[in-house]
């Protein structure tokens, strides 16, 4: 077989990157190579149009196997996956059936997340009845995670399940849950207590190996609107933080950095989402190190994906089902330990059985069907993967060092520098978004027009946790994670519930092919508010289209022509429609100044704001 695939070889003779660039020059006929090819990243470096062999050469920790480290290949030696599921526990008998009904349907990864603060340990034996915690591996969050700590570890050690095998996690954060979400770390002021006491709670589940309760939520960080690296350095930082308190308050490195998962969210950025988590477990691994672990799985990064909540949609959210779809893709790919699909329709209501079951189904699809759980690694060896596997490491790292020399997470997110990294990568993402750089389908772009969803609102305008001491207010600016689409969908709800059905009329007029292209922009443009677009195929005359406009009785009417003939056909549209309309010109002509003299002064282009633009149509409709 070897000689097969050398002598296959040959037949391709090899082509030089030289004489690749070559024939790209002659194709871009003189234009720019840096603006038209190479991608700009939000994330701090530039990506290239391709890559080679060559281009691994820079590139370092290649040569490892899966399982070995610095684990850039993944922590284990093959690639399966843990599904989970998250069950909102407000009976403790209803959340037990409901999760005995899904454990039969492909979940091996249960999350409770418990809402009643009065939870106690026979709330957790209805929970967990049936449930064996040696066989599945249980995840508990809630409001009040140290009680949920103390009742589990009671229950575990009273029920004597055999210790190797039991894998619980519990969602105690306080550096992101409280003092990043909440201003403070509540009755401790420091967070030494929170500190210490976890620390207790790890040494009493010692016996315990696949424990972990400790979580570093870096996907608050996502749904906060940073970028991919900031997400990372910043997880690292807090989990660098949790090993020196932990290892302070008396633990080794072996048991802190044991009792540690990262949970992270997965964006729809696809290969840099697989790159980010091969650098992650590298740089943890590389952490983890300097403090001389006794053992090698002290150093294995474990990390649990959620897909992004900050890339969902109240309209059109089957949509959501293919973002689902490639996020947890990437997560698969990128060999993480367990993945959660957040089911479509949770940011406006309760999940149902069918959202919940389409959710699971997604990643049941890609192990049974795909096999993304047989091959480990697979993106292992890829020139544009590997390179940037080592770009996000290598701008993550400069970050995390920068927090590091500012005293760690806890005391750079306290100065107001984490906050405002995320600010400022939030603010260009919204700014990309509103002015449709970037694109959020059916939301910004490619609307469906028919759809009202007035009767929705958003249920997870709050990401956090709060604080068990609720009488210290906020101290400093906390992280306010959102969703992209939120201003659009604001816009949009709001002209859904005024009772009005407003219209935009397309006058098209003229040269065929511009009046069609700029009726089916202005069409997504408008549709994007809720404004309905009324579109025509081309009338004969001005005259003609504007006697329809009025008779449409549409509050917008957009002339969509061709820039040579706007000078003719744009005056005399506004002197025939008068005050009976808001005259709109679809583009930014050379004769606009020449317009906006004769009063007109409406136009819509690939250059608007699209959010702002449509924001003061609202107001102008009366809306």
């Amino acid at each position: 077989m070897a000689n097969n695939k050398e002598n296959l070889f040959t037949e391709f003779p090899p082509v030089s990157t030289e004489e690749w660039e070559k024939v790209i020059n002659v194709d871009l006929k003189g234009a720019d190579y840096d603006k038209k090819l190479v991608w700009k990243t939000q994330e701090g470096f530039n990506v290239r149009p391709y890559y080679r062999a060559e281009d691994l050469d820079s590139v370092g920790c290649l040569g490892s196997e899966p399982g070995e480290f610095p684990y850039v290949r993944g922590t284990k030696p093959n690639n399966n996956w843990l599904v989970r599921q998250t069950i909102e526990v407000n009976s403790p008998e209803e959340a037990n059936t409901k999760a005995l009904k899904v454990l039969m349907k492909g979940v091996d990864s249960l999350g409770f997340f418990i809402v009643n603060e009065d939870f106690d340990s026979d709330d957790l034996n209805k929970l967990l009845n049936g449930i064996e915690l040696s066989a599945i591996e249980v995840d508990f969050s809630g409001r009040s995670f140290y009680k949920i700590t103390e009742i589990v570890l009671n229950k575990i050690k009273n029920d004597d399940i055999d210790a190797d095998n039991v894998k619980i996690s519990i969602n105690n954060d306080p550096i992101i849950n409280k003092l990043s979400l909440v201003g403070n770390f509540g009755c401790s002021e420091d967070g030494s207590k929170h500190f210490h006491k976890i620390s207790n709670y790890i040494k009493t589940a010692a016996p315990y190996k696949k424990a972990r309760l400790v979580a570093v939520n870096g996907h608050v960080f996502n749904n906060s609107g940073s970028t991919i690296v900031q997400e990372l350095a910043f997880s690292l930082s807090a989990g660098h933080d949790y090993i020196v308190r932990l290892m302070d308050a008396g633990l080794t490195i072996d048991q802190a950095a044991a009792s540690i998962k990262f949970n992270m969210a997965v964006s729809p950025n696809y290969f840099m989402e697989i790159a980010k988590f091969r650098a992650g477990r590298m740089l943890w691994a590389n952490i983890v190190k300097q403090y001389n672990p006794e053992y090698d799985c002290s150093e294995k990064m474990s990390v649990h994906a959620i897909t992004s909540k900050w890339n969902m949609t109240i309209y059109d959210p089957y949509v959501n089902m293919l973002r689902g779809t490639t996020e947890a893709m990437s997560a698969a790919i990128a060999g993480v330990n367990s993945i959660e699909v957040v089911p479509f329709n949770a940011v406006y209501e309760q999940p149902t059985v069918f959202s919940s079951r389409i959710a699971r189904n997604t990643q049941l699809l890609l192990k049974e069907e795909s096999h993304f759980n047989q091959v480990a690694d697979p993106s292992g060896g890829s020139y544009y993967i590997e390179n940037l596997t080592q770009s996000i490491a290598d701008e993550t790292w400069k970050l995390f060092l920068e927090i590091e020399d500012r005293g760690g997470y806890i005391e750079a997110f306290k100065s107001g520098v984490i906050q405002k990294y995320i600010k400022e990568s939030a603010d260009k993402k919204n700014k990309n978004i509103a002015t449709r750089r970037e694109i959020i389908l059916g939301t910004n772009q490619y609307p469906n027009f028919q759809e009202k969803e007035g009767e929705k609102s958003d249920i997870l305008g709050s990401f956090g946790s709060k604080c068990e001491c609720t009488e210290n207010a906020p101290k400093i600016e906390t992280l306010q994670p959102y969703r992209g689409a939120m201003p659009f969908e604001e816009l949009r709800l709001a002209i859904d519930k005024s009772g009005k059905n407003p219209k935009a009329f397309m006058l098209t007029v003229g040269n065929l092919a511009f009046c069609r292209a700029r009726a089916q922009f202005s069409s997504n443009f408008f549709g994007c508010a809720g404004i309905e677009p009324i579109d025509n195929v081309r009338f004969a005359t001005v005259e003609e289209g504007v006697k329809a406009a009025l008779e449409s009785k549409a509050g917008i009417v957009v002339l969509c022509s061709s820039d040579d003939e706007y000078a003719e056909f744009a005056p005399k549209a506004a002197e025939l429609l008068g005050d009976k309309a808001i005259l709109v010109v679809a583009g930014d002509p050379a004769c606009r100044p020449e317009l906006e003299k004769a009063g007109i002064n409406k136009f819509i282009s690939v250059r608007s704001n699209v959010l702002e633009t449509l924001k003061e149509y609202k107001q102008l409709l009366g809306l």
